[in-house]
């Protein structure tokens, strides 16, 4: 009991501290680069910009205006514990962003385009780590895709296509194209804050020779695995519904060629089968060999 109050102080703690970081990169990101020289990004954010540069209404309302509704979808589609924390977290960085100065740092266009997007991103990115959003276009993504059965993806792309046409109709093109690059740059941001700079690959391994390849893995390089039992289905070579055991493991992406020099040594025939990660936890995975 006390260690699951400990954890569960932990999680608030680790997700407090997430918001914190979400909520300051942000506003640098707002106040510094992209508010100062008129650049916009995608999603919600993205719309509370065009809608100040348009009418110079004050941004900080606007950031809890237009997140309002999603806040509410999210307390539809995901949970209420996720739309209070969203909604108090939208909060903060109205607050931070209308009350706190930062000085704007460069008026390279590049420059802005480049590292608006970086700290926003980041922001959004920490944000979502700590189990809430500073951006509810991912809600809106999240709803419909249910609903007329696509991608989130594809989804945020079409509003953010959209977003920026009508960026180019009412500002100009060459804003236009800096919100692009700005909304690239934040979407790469958030994705390695979310997901880790380590890209994760799943394999899994069908062979003949599964007890050589797993001491190998296992005993001489350090990798976890797991051990399936399946059977085989259709096959020239073998009786179908012979039993045959599967191996499974996670490795990094620049450790994936070394797997496949191990496995291709000890049977060539083998069958693998590789699909990406998000993220990954516990286990052995950033492991060190033993040799």
């Amino acid at each position: 009991m006390q260690n699951k109050r400990k954890q569960k102080i932990k999680h608030i703690i680790t997700d407090l501290t997430l918001a914190v970081a979400g909520i300051i990169s942000a506003s640098i990101g707002l106040k510094a680069f992209l508010l100062p020289n008129h650049f916009l990004d995608g999603g919600a954010t993205g719309i509370s910009l065009l809608i100040n540069h348009l009418t110079g209404f004050d941004i900080s309302i606007l950031i809890v205006l237009i997140n309002l509704p999603f806040v509410f979808l999210g307390y539809k589609v995901v949970s209420k514990r996720f739309a209070i924390k969203s909604f108090f977290t939208i909060i903060a960085l109205a607050i931070v962003v209308h009350y706190i100065h930062i000085p704007a740092l460069t008026d390279d266009k590049l420059l802005i385009a480049f590292f608006g997007g970086l700290f926003l991103g980041a922001g959004i990115g920490f944000s979502v780590r700590g189990g809430t959003v500073i951006d509810g276009t991912e809600v809106l993504a999240i709803f419909l895709s249910k609903k007329i059965r696509t991608t989130i993806g594809v989804i945020i792309l079409i509003f953010n296509i959209i977003l920026f046409v009508i960026v180019a109709l009412l500002i100009n093109i060459e804003i236009a194209l800096y919100s692009i690059l700005a909304y690239v740059t934040a979407s790469k941001s958030a994705d390695y804050i979310i997901h880790g700079i380590e890209e994760y690959i799943g394999l899994t391994i069908i062979s003949e020779k599964s007890e050589e390849i797993r001491s190998t893995l296992t005993e001489q390089l350090g990798y976890g695995v797991t051990i399936y039992n399946g059977k085989r289905g259709f096959s020239k070579r073998y009786k179908a519904g012979e039993d045959i055991d599967i191996i499974h493991t996670v490795v990094t992406r620049l450790e994936l060629n070394k797997l496949h020099t191990v496995v291709d040594n000890i049977d060539p025939d083998a069958f693998i089968i590789e699909y990406p990660i998000n993220d990954a936890k516990g286990g052995v995975i950033n492991k060190k060999e033993l040799h």
